[in-house]
C-alpha cells in the first residue's frame, strides 16, 4: 500500500476499538457452559419447529449463535458491525410474544441471520468497505431487513467485504483481511466473504449478500455453501448501498447463503409471499409459483452442460466433480444436452466496459472522502479506463440488449437431440478453481455471465478436492496469460488444496425470474448428491 494521509487511521482505530468492546462486553454475559449443539441445526424449519414446541427459546438460540460467531470471528476476522445486544433484546421479545400469544410470530421466528456490511440497519454504519462511510449510521432498516424481522428473524451482526465490494476476495484497510476457515493463507472468496466464512463455521444460520458479478456465488463455492443469485427484481434492494449506485445497466441482486438448500427455498418463498413489490418499486410483481417448483422437482429434466467457458480451463477437481454429477443425473433418467460458451466472451466484455464507464469516478469519490489507501485490485479497477460520453454509454447499453436478445434466441434454439425439448437449466462450474491463496482470484467469467443476462443462478456443494486430482493430466498449452496464471495456481498449490479437502460446488442457471425452477432443479440435484 502507498503512503497514506493522516486522518483515516483514527477512524479505523475507533471503529475497531468499538467492535472489540462490543465483542468483549457480550462475551462476558454469555455462559461458557452454554449448549452449542443448536448451531449444528442447518435447516430453518427444524430450528423453528423446536422453538415453536418450547424445546428451545429464541434467547438461548441467539446466545449460542453469538458464542459461535465470536469464535468464528476470532479465527477468520469475518465480522464488522456487532448487533448482539439488539439481537438478544429482539430474541427476548420473540419469547415474550410466544408466551403471550401461544404461538410463534412467523416462519422465521428466532432464526439467527447476518448481513453483508451493505444492508442498512437502523443505528449502524453500512460502510461497503470504505473508511469514508464510517460514523454515518443508517436512519432506518433496509426493506429486506424490515421484512426479515417481521417474519421473526434475529439479526446478529454485519460481515466483512472488500473495499468498494468490487472484488472476489475480502479485504479492506478499514476491517482488514478475512481468511478461509480451512487455512489463514486462503481466501473465503468475495465480495460476500465474511458471510461465507461465518456460515461455514456455524456463526449464523442464514446470511444475506449481494451479487453483481458472482459475489454471493463465489464465496458460497469456496466455502461449500448454497448461494442463490435471483434476478435483480425478485427481492428488494432499497436500503442497500452499493458502489456505482444509480446505474441500472447490470443491476446488483440481493441473495441468500446457507448450509442447507431447503432453508434458501423457504426464505425465498416467505419473502416473496410478503409482496416485496409493494415495498420496493424495483421489485417485479411476481408471486411465489409453487406449481413451478413442484413440477420441476418431479419430472425428468433436460439439462444443458457447459464444462469449460473457452477462456479459462477449470482445474481438475472442478471438472471431475461436475462430470461425476452428470453421470448420476444420466443414471437417474435426466437428459444431458451439450451447451456452448457462444456469446459469453462478448457479454463479459460489455460488462467490463460497464465497470469503468465512469472512469472510476464513483469509487474514487468514496476513496477521497475517506483518505485510505486503495487495495491493489480496486486501484487497478479505477485506473482501467477513461469515462465515456453519454452517447457512448447508450451504445454500450444497445450492445448489452442485443446480446441479451441473442442469448434468449440461443436458449430457444438449443434442444435435446433425444426429445427436442429446450433445456430447463444450464449446469456448469461456478469458478475455474476452488478457494485459492489470497490475491489469486482473477477470473469470474463463469459467474458474471448470468449478471449481464440478469438470469437466476444457484451454487450448491457437490464434492471436494481429492488425491485422485493430483494425477489428472494438466499439461495443456495456455490459451492466454490469464489461463497460464490459472494453470500455475493448480500446479503450485494442488498438494495443499488436496490436504485442505477444499469444497467444490456446481452452478445451475435458469432464465430471468426463474427462481422456483432453479431451486427445484437444485433440490433434485442436491437430493441425488446426498443419497
Amino acid at each position: 500500500m502507498t503512503e497514506i494521509p493522516a486522518g483515516w487511521q483514527e477512524k479505523v482505530r475507533l471503529k475497531r476499538e468499538a467492535q472489540a468492546h462490543a465483542l468483549a462486553a457480550i462475551a462476558n454475559d454469555i455462559p461458557r457452559e452454554l449448549d452449542l449443539s443448536v448451531v449444528d441445526i442447518d435447516d430453518i424449519s427444524k430450528l423453528v419447529s423446536r422453538i415453536a414446541s418450547g424445546e428451545l427459546s429464541s434467547e438461548d438460540v441467539t446466545k449460542a449463535y453469538i458464542r459461535s460467531a465470536i469464535t468464528a470471528h476470532n479465527q477468520t476476522n469475518c465480522l464488522t458491525e456487532i448487533l448482539f445486544k439488539d439481537a438478544l433484546a429482539q430474541a427476548r421479545e420473540l419469547d415474550d410474544y410466544q408466551i403471550k400469544h401461544g404461538g410463534i410470530i412467523g416462519p422465521l421466528h428466532g432464526v439467527p441471520m447476518t448481513l453483508k456490511d451493505q444492508f442498512d440497519v437502523k443505528g449502524y454504519d453500512s460502510t461497503i468497505g470504505y473508511v469514508g462511510r464510517t460514523f454515518a449510521p443508517a436512519t432506518k432498516d433496509a426493506v429486506l431487513v424490515d421484512m426479515l424481522k417481521k417474519l421473526g428473524a434475529v439479526v446478529l451482526a454485519k460481515t466483512n467485504l472488500p473495499q468498494s465490494i468490487m472484488w472476489c476476495e475480502t479485504e479492506s484497510p478499514l476491517w482488514g483481511l478475512t481468511t478461509n476457515p480451512s487455512s489463514k493463507d486462503y481466501t473465503p472468496g468475495g465480495s460476500t466473504g465474511g458471510e461465507a466464512a461465518l456460515l461455514n463455521l456455524h456463526g449464523s444460520l442464514l446470511g444475506w449478500g449481494t451479487d453483481i458479478g458472482g459475489s454471493v456465488r463465489i464465496p458460497s463455492h469456496m466455502m461449500g455453501l448454497y448461494g442463490l443469485k435471483p434476478s435483480s427484481s425478485r427481492l428488494p434492494y432499497y436500503g442497500v448501498p452499493v458502489s456505482t449506485e444509480g446505474q441500472e445497466h447490470v443491476p446488483s441482486s440481493v441473495g441468500p447463503l446457507a448450509r442447507n438448500l431447503p432453508s434458501l427455498t423457504l426464505v425465498m418463498k416467505e419473502l416473496v409471499q410478503l409482496k416485496p413489490w409493494e415495498r420496493d418499486a424495483r421489485c417485479a410483481p411476481v408471486p411465489w409459483r409453487d406449481e413451478i417448483f413442484q413440477k420441476f422437482r418431479s419430472e425428468p429434466l433436460t439439462i444443458g452442460l457447459l464444462t469449460d467457458d473457452g477462456v479459462i480451463r477449470p482445474h481438475p477437481p472442478i471438472t471431475r466433480v461436475l462430470l461425476s454429477l452428470v453421470e448420476k443425473l444420466r443414471a437417474a433418467g435426466h437428459d444431458i444436452v451439450e451447451w456452448n460458451a457462444d456469446l459469453h466472451p462478448e457479454c463479459i466484455q460489455v460488462m467490463d466496459e460497464f465497470y469503468t464507464a465512469d472512469g472510476g469516478e464513483d469509487i474514487r469519490r468514496d476513496m477521497e472522502g475517506g483518505g485510505e489507501p486503495y487495495i491493489l485490485h480496486v486501484e487497478a479497477l479505477v485506473n482501467r479506463g477513461q469515462p465515456i460520453s453519454v452517447y457512448d454509454y447508450w451504445q454500450l447499453n444497445r450492445r448489452k440488449v442485443a446480446l441479451q436478445q441473442a442469448y434468449l434466441k440461443k436458449w430457444n434454439i438449443i434442444k435435446s437431440p433425444k426429445s427436442g425439448k429446450q433445456v430447463d437449466v444450464v449446469l456448469m462450474p461456478p469458478m475455474p478453481h476452488t478457494a485459492v491463496p489470497h490475491h489469486s482470484c482473477r477470473w469470474v467469467g463463469y459467474t458474471k455471465i448470468w449478471n449481464v443476462l440478469d438470469y437466476t443462478a444457484l451454487v450448491l456443494p457437490a464434492g471436494k478436492v481429492a488425491p485422485v486430482d493430483s494425477d489428472a493430466p494438466w499439461d495443456h498449452t495456455p490459451r492466454s496469460g490469464i489461463d497460464e496464471w490459472n494453470a500455475g495456481v493448480w500446479t503450485q498449490n494442488k498438494g495443499k488444496m488436496i490436504e485442505l479437502d477444499l469444497p467444490v460446488c456446481v452452478q445451475i442457471a435458469g432464465r430471468k425470474l426463474e427462481e422456483e425452477k432453479v431451486l427445484a432443479v437444485g433440490t433434485v440435484i442436491d437430493e441425488l448428491l446426498r443419497a
